[in-house]
C-alpha cells in the first residue's frame, strides 16, 4: 500500500510481528552471540541502528548508512573518491565540508575548486568536468538554491547534503543524485541532544563502499543517537510543518523592518542580513527567547552570525543564521523586534 513521506516518517523501521515493542529499542551490544545476522557490532550494526537506517532510505528511496557524526558521513563519501579527483564545492556552503576538503587539498589528495551557488553555467561546465560535485541546497547559511537534476548523469558524481531540506522537504536521489548526506544533529534528531550522520545511495556498490567506509574506520553511531534520531525522525513532519508557517511569517516581517537589508527563507531557516557586524552581533547578544548558540534544528529557535566561524569569513558580515523553534511566533516576534531595537 502505498503511504505518503508523513506517514513512512512514523511507520518506517517500526517492529510489526505479533508481541515485539510498538518501537525499535535501545540493543545497547557490542557483540552478538555466534550464528546469527550479527557478530560484532562495528562490522553488522545493531538493530537500532538499522531500525533508524531503514526508515531515512525509504525515505529517501536508497539504503542508508548511519555515522558517527554528519561530518563523518562527509568523511566517509570524501573517502570514495580518488586520489587526485576533483572536488567542486558551493563557495557558501557548510564550513565543516569545506574545512575537510581543504585539508585533503593540502595533504594533495583531492583537487577542490569553489563555485558560486548562481554560478549555473560554471556548474554545468564542472558536471562534465570534475569528478564530483557537493551540492548543498540550499546552501549553508546564505539559503542558495542549486537545481540538481540539470547536473546529474553526466561524468561527475552528485552528493547532495539533504540536511536543512529533510527528506521530507527534498529527494535529491529521484532527482538523480548519487549520493545524499545528512547531519542528523539537526532537523532529523530535532532536540539539540545528539550527533549523527547519514549517507543514503540508490547505487549498490557505493551502499556497500559507504558500509566498508563506516567499518573500516570505525565512525559507528551511539545506539542511544540512533534511537534518539529514530525517535525524532517520527515528530519531523509535524515539527517540520509548524516551524516552516513560523519562519515564513517571521521571514515576512522581518522584510518590512528597515535595519534588515535582506531576507531569504527555506523551510525553517531563514538568513538575514544587518548593515554591518556591529549589528548583527548587538542583535545576537539582545535576544532573549532566541538563544544565542551555533548549530540549527531543534525546536529551541536560535541564531548566530556565520562570519564569526574561521572558514566563513566570506559570508556577509552582518548575515545572521535564524533556526526556527517551536515557540510561539508572536512571542519569536516580540522578541525581535526588542533585539533590533
Amino acid at each position: 500500500m502505498d503511504r505518503t513521506p508523513r506517514t513512512r516518517a512514523v511507520t518506517a523501521g517500526r517492529p510489526s510481528a505479533a508481541g515485539q515493542p510498538m518501537n525499535t529499542p535501545i540493543v545497547p551490544a557490542s557483540s552478538f552471540v555466534a550464528g546469527g545476522a550479527h557478530t560484532y557490532a562495528r562490522e553488522d550494526g545493531t538493530p537500532t541502528w538499522e531500525a533508524l537506517e531503514t526508515a531515512i532510505g525509504e525515505l529517501e528511496g536508497g539504503q542508508a548508512t548511519a555515522f558517527a557524526s554528519g561530518l563523518a558521513a562527509v568523511a566517509a563519501v570524501l573517502d570514495l573518491c580518488e586520489a587526485g579527483a576533483e572536488v567542486v564545492v558551493p563557495t557558501f556552503s557548510y564550513v565543516g565540508t569545506r574545512e575537510q576538503l581543504g585539508h585533503a587539498a593540502r595533504m594533495g589528495r583531492l583537487k577542490v575548486r569553489q563555485i558560486a551557488p548562481d554560478d549555473t553555467t560554471a556548474w554545468a561546465q564542472a558536471s562534465r568536468e570534475a569528478d564530483l560535485l557537493w551540492i548543498e541546497s540550499p546552501t549553508n547559511p546564505t539559503l542558495d538554491l542549486i537545481d540538481i537534476a540539470p547536473l546529474t548523469g553526466r561524468r561527475a558524481r552528485v552528493v547532495v547534503d539533504n540536511t536543512f531540506a529533510t527528506p521530507l522537504g527534498a529527494t535529491p536521489l529521484a532527482a538523480g543524485a548519487d549520493i545524499v548526506v545528512h547531519s542528523a544533529t539537526k532537523m532529523i534528531g530535532g532536540h539539540s541532544d545528539l550527533l549523527l550522520g547519514l549517507t543514503v545511495t540508490a547505487d549498490e556498490t557505493l551502499a556497500r563502499e559507504l558500509r566498508s567506509a563506516r567499518t573500516r574506520t570505525g565512525a559507528t553511531p551511539g545506539v542511544l543517537e540512533a534511537w534518539l534520531a529514530l525517535r525524532g525522525l517520527r515528530t519531523l513532519p509535524v515539527r517540520l510543518a509548524e516551524q516552516s508557517r513560523t519562519a515564513a511569517l517571521l521571514a515576512e516581517r522581518l522584510a518590512a523592518q528597515p535595519a534588515v537589508t535582506r531576507v531569504r527563507q527555506a523551510g525553517t531557516m531563514i538568513a538575514f542580513e544587518l548593515p554591518d557586524a556591529e549589528a548583527a552581533d548587538r542583535l545576537c547578544e539582545r535576544l532573549d527567547l532566541v538563544v544565542h548558540a551555533t548549530s540549527l534544528g531543534g525546536v529551541e529557535s536560535n541564531v548566530e552570525r556565520r562570519a564569526t566561524w574561521p572558514g566563513d569569513a566570506h559570508v556577509p558580515a552582518g548575515l545572521v543564521r535564524f533556526s526556527v523553534g517551536l515557540e510561539d511566533p508572536e512571542d519569536l516576534w516580540r522578541d525581535l523586534v526588542q533585539a533590533l531595537g
